[in-house]
C-alpha cells in the first residue's frame, strides 16, 4: 500500500504516474520500493541473467560473455543463493573467490574477471533498486588478486604458432577450413571475423578490398573495424565470392561434405553393402517408443567453436599420439593438448610478421586493435598505410 497524497490531486496522480513507471520498469515486479531489504541473492541473479540475455547478443547469437556471466551466476547461487543482498559483504565475495582458486580451473587473470562480473551484477541491482548503493560499493574494496601474491596459476601467454605447424596442418584440413586459415594469416582478422565473412560485406570497388564486419569485438565502444584485403588473399577469396550476399563465404556444410566424398572415394566396400553416404547404420532395431530423432544437418556457416574444432581434429592427424600411450588416458591427451593450436595464434603469427617488419603501430592498424595513443586524427594515415602494407603482403 503506498500513499499517494490527498484523493483527486496533481499530486497524487503525479505520485500514482510514478509508481507505475517504476512498476514497469522493474519488469511488473511488486513491491519495488526498499526491495533490497528482501531480495535473495538467487533473486538478483536469476532477473541479471534475463537482462544479460537479452542485452550480450550479436548477430542473434549470445556472446561468450554471456556464458561467462552463467558460470559466475552458478558459483554465487549455489553459495549464496538464500543469502539476502544486502548480507553480502566483502568477505563472502572473497569466499567465492577462493573457491574458484581451490577448484584450479581458472588462472588468476580468469578469476579476477570473474570478480568484476560478479561485482558488475551487484552494480546492476543497484540501479533497478534491488541492492542498496552501500553494498556494491563496499564489494568495490575487494582489491583483485595480485601476481605472485596468491595459489592461483598464472595464464600462460598465447603464442604465435610457426608457419612449419601450419603448413603441417593444413593437409588434414578440408579445402574450405584451409582456405579459412590461409585468409585468416594473410589478413589478421579474428577468427570469429573470418567465420562471419560474406560477399555482400566486402568493399570490391578498389584494388584494395575493404571488409567491414557487422558485428565485431569493439563493436558496443563505437569503434570502427576495417580489414584489408590484397591480392593474395583476394585469390583465397575468389572462388568463394559466388553465392548470395548475405550467406557465408566458408560453408561447414561445404566442409562435411568433401571429408564424405574423400571417404567414397576411399571404401573398399561397395556402395551397396555397408553404410549409406553420409550416415552411420546402428546395430539392431531400437524398440523405445516415442518419435524417430531428426536428422541433424551441416549448417551452412562456421563459428568460432566448430573452427577451432575442425583445426584441432586436424592437429590429431597431423601428430598422432605414440603407440607407447595408447592405455595411457591422460598422457594422450595431454599430447594431442601438447601439439594443438588455435585460430586465435594465426593473428598472433601475423601481429608479429608485420611488427617486425613495419613497426608496432603498423600492427595495431592491420590487427585492428585499439589505443589510448591512436586518436581519430590519424585515422586516414593509418588506413593508407594499411593499404600499403598489404599491397606488398596480402
Amino acid at each position: 500500500m503506498y500513499y499517494l497524497g490527498p484523493h483527486g490531486s496533481d499530486t497524487s496522480v503525479a505520485e500514482y504516474d510514478r509508481l507505475v513507471a517504476e512498476y514497469l520498469a522493474a519488469g511488473r515486479t511488486a513491491g519495488v520500493v526498499n526491495a533490497s531489504q528482501a531480495v535473495l541473492v538467487a533473486e538478483l541473479v536469476l532477473k541479471f541473467i534475463e537482462h544479460a540475455k537479452a542485452y550480450y547478443v550479436k548477430q542473434g547469437q549470445s556472446t561468450t560473455e554471456f556464458r561467462a556471466y552463467c558460470r559466475v551466476a552458478h558459483a554465487l547461487t549455489r553459495l549464496y543463493g538464500r543469502t539476502r543482498v544486502d548480507d553480502f559483504g566483502p568477505l563472502a565475495l572473497k569466499a567465492v573467490r577462493e573457491v574458484w582458486i581451490g577448484e584450479g580451473n581458472l588462472s588468476r587473470k580468469s578469476i579476477n574477471q570473474n570478480q568484476g562480473r560478479l561485482i558488475r551484477i551487484f552494480k546492476w541491482g543497484v540501479a533497478e533498486e534491488l541492492v542498496s548503493a552501500p553494498t556494491w560499493q563496499a564489494l568495490r574494496a575487494v582489491e583483485t588478486l595480485k601476481k605472485s601474491r596468491t595459489t592461483a596459476r598464472e595464464s600462460q601467454p598465447v603464442p604465435p604458432v610457426s608457419i612449419e605447424t601450419l603448413q603441417a596442418t593444413i593437409p588434414h584440413l578440408s579445402p574450405v577450413v584451409a582456405d579459412m586459415v590461409r585468409m585468416q594469416l594473410l589478413t589478421g582478422m579474428r577468427p570469429g571475423e573470418v567465420c562471419m565473412l560474406s560477399p555482400g560485406q566486402i568493399d570490391r570497388t578498389a584494388d584494395i578490398w575493404e571488409f567491414r564486419p557487422t558485428g565485431h569485438k569493439t563493436e558496443h565502444h563505437d569503434r570502427d573495424r576495417t580489414i584489408y584485403i590484397g591480392p593474395q588473399a583476394k585469390a583465397v577469396l575468389g572462388p568463394y565470392l559466388f553465392r548470395e550476399p548475405a550467406a557465408a563465404c566458408f560453408s561447414a556444410a561445404e566442409s562435411i561434405e568433401w571429408f564424405r566424398s574423400q571417404r567414397a572415394a576411399n571404401r573398399t566396400t561397395p556402395a551397396s553393402c555397408g553404410n549409406a553416404r553420409g550416415r552411420r547404420g546402428k546395430r539392431g532395431v531400437s524398440l523405445k517408443p516415442g518419435p524417430a530423432k531428426k536428422a541433424r544437418t551441416a549448417r551452412h556457416y562456421f563459428d568460432t567453436s566448430s573452427y577451432g574444432g575442425a583445426i584441432a581434429t586436424a592437429c590429431k592427424k597431423a601428430w598422432p599420439a605414440p603407440e607407447s600411450l595408447k592405455d595411457d588416458a591422460a598422457g594422450t591427451r595431454k599430447w594431442h593438448n601438447d601439439h594443438r593450436w588455435s585460430p586465435n595464434q594465426i593473428r598472433h603469427t601475423r601481429g608479429t610478421e608485420i611488427r617486425k617488419l613495419y613497426g608496432l603501430e603498423a600492427a595495431q592498424v592491420i590487427l585492428g586493435h585499439a589505443s589510448a595513443d591512436v586518436t581519430q586524427i590519424y585515422a586516414e594515415r593509418d588506413a593508407d598505410k594499411a593499404r600499403d602494407i598489404v599491397r606488398q603482403i596480402g
